[in-house]
């Protein structure tokens, strides 16, 4: 064995350095979608006179798809080239990003740059994640992932919040975009200079954990993953619903809000509000799911997040849309660990970044379907309509966890095989 890879350790005290330092890039990665959150569906219907609430989205319909694809091969990248060669592939992809926001000169060129958003999420978050469990081996799941997306999300809330403020002051552009650029540049630079590569842990963790009977393909991994394993199946389809009514939230509400005459400041505080309690409660409910298990949390999550959109369409006033926005957080703080850590406790280490990869590909690609019918459904019924249709289908979706996932927790033993 090298003196390298004898110098490896699986855990957070062993690798506290390289962990917070990926929480932090993975703050700037959240950072760049913050950017987005409350000015670019404002942009596309004020400056660009977009009518259409389902042209208007478009822009989250092209994030998602690239997003889900980026994600469906960032496990085999990852296992092939290495974690941060991809991670800092993902970056020169975002760099370009805000740049094009703030000189667009139509909506299509904002619908390309979150093409390339998707990129970058796809790649960087991915990375992010799988580099954090690769860190601290199967104990601390739960908790690893739980600051990962405390980061990310916590940053998305911060920067929505500011951006709203700045467009109040400044105009929609290009002054709140200045934010995306200082994180993008920062995000790339630590990327390639101080970042190391995990594969080593991964290789550690193998050692001790039993060997996979077969090799399996990627296709059986896809197959697994969304549909044979009931677990894996569980965990994925409660993901799409999950950001399906993340992705609604993205395009639609700041329309809602408007349209029912609220200002762009108090838009701000909105979107600001869900992400940043999502992003806060991980750091209590990635831990949780290690002692508690994840199906619990997942179910009365996806509830509680119902349980907010319908607070939202349901009524009128500023009070009752924040407590909805603190609803939504909530539930989604509950929901993302639990199912990331579900996925990991049913991955055998030998493909567990490509059966991440693949759950992430059905999370995301959530982004696109929640914008295009949500979308869809307010230009034919409303507004109300739309919102409480995903309500509807976010509980459901609950109640699927609560029937086809077995209790999961990280000392569950991973399948080897298909």
């Amino acid at each position: 064995m090298s003196t390298a890879a004898s110098a490896v350790a699986l855990g957070l005290k062993a690798n506290w350095k390289q962990f917070s330092l990926l929480v932090l890039i993975n703050a700037f990665v959240g950072g760049m979608v913050g950017t987005e959150r409350t000015v670019v569906p404002l942009i596309g219907a004020e400056e660009f006179g977009v009518a259409s609430t389902t042209l208007v989205v478009s822009f989250i319909v092209s994030f998602g798809v690239v997003k889900a694809c980026a994600n469906l091969v960032s496990g085999q990248l990852a296992d092939r080239w290495g974690r941060k060669r991809v991670l800092i592939l993902g970056w020169l992809f975002g760099l370009p990003v805000p740049f094009i926001i703030i000189w667009a000169p139509s909506w299509g060129w904002i619908v390309a740059a979150n093409a390339l958003l998707g990129i970058n999420q796809g790649f960087a978050w991915s990375m992010t994640v799988i580099m954090k469990v690769d860190l601290v081996g199967p104990k601390s799941r739960g908790l690893a992932i739980g600051l990962n997306e405390f980061a990310g999300y916590l940053a998305v809330g911060i920067t929505a919040f500011l951006t709203g403020y700045l467009a109040s002051r400044y105009g929609l552009r290009p002054v709140p975009i200045y934010l995306g650029v200082g994180y993008a540049i920062l995000g790339a630079a630590l990327s390639i200079l101080l970042v190391r590569d995990t594969r080593e842990h991964v290789r550690l963790e193998l050692a001790n954990h039993p060997k996979a009977t077969s090799p399996l393909s990627f296709r059986e991994i896809f197959m697994l993953t969304s549909f044979s394993d009931r677990n894996l199946f569980a965990a994925s389809q409660a993901g799409l619903v999950n950001n399906l009514n993340d992705g609604m939230s993205w395009g639609l509400l700041p329309l809602f809000f408007v349209a029912n005459g609220l200002g762009i400041e108090r838009i701000g505080v909105l979107k600001a509000v869900y992400p940043a309690v999502w992003g806060i409660f991980q750091v209590a409910t990635g831990p949780l799911s290690d002692r508690w298990g994840r199906k619990g949390l997942i179910v009365a999550g996806m509830w509680v997040q119902a349980a907010g959109l319908l607070t939202t369409a349901m009524t009128s006033e500023f009070g009752w849309w924040l407590l909805a926005s603190l609803l939504l957080g909530l539930g989604t703080a509950m929901v993302y660990p639990s199912l990331i850590a579900a996925v990991s406790d049913a991955s055998h280490p030998s493909w567990r970044a490509r059966s991440l990869s693949v759950y992430r590909f059905w999370r995301d690609l959530g982004y696109a379907i929640g914008a295009l019918s949500a979308g869809l459904i307010a230009d034919f019924f409303g507004f109300v309509a739309a919102i409480g249709s995903i309500a509807a289908l976010t509980f459901l979706s609950g109640a699927i966890v609560a029937v086809a996932m077995r209790e999961t927790t990280a000392s569950t033993p991973a399948r080897s095989d298909g």
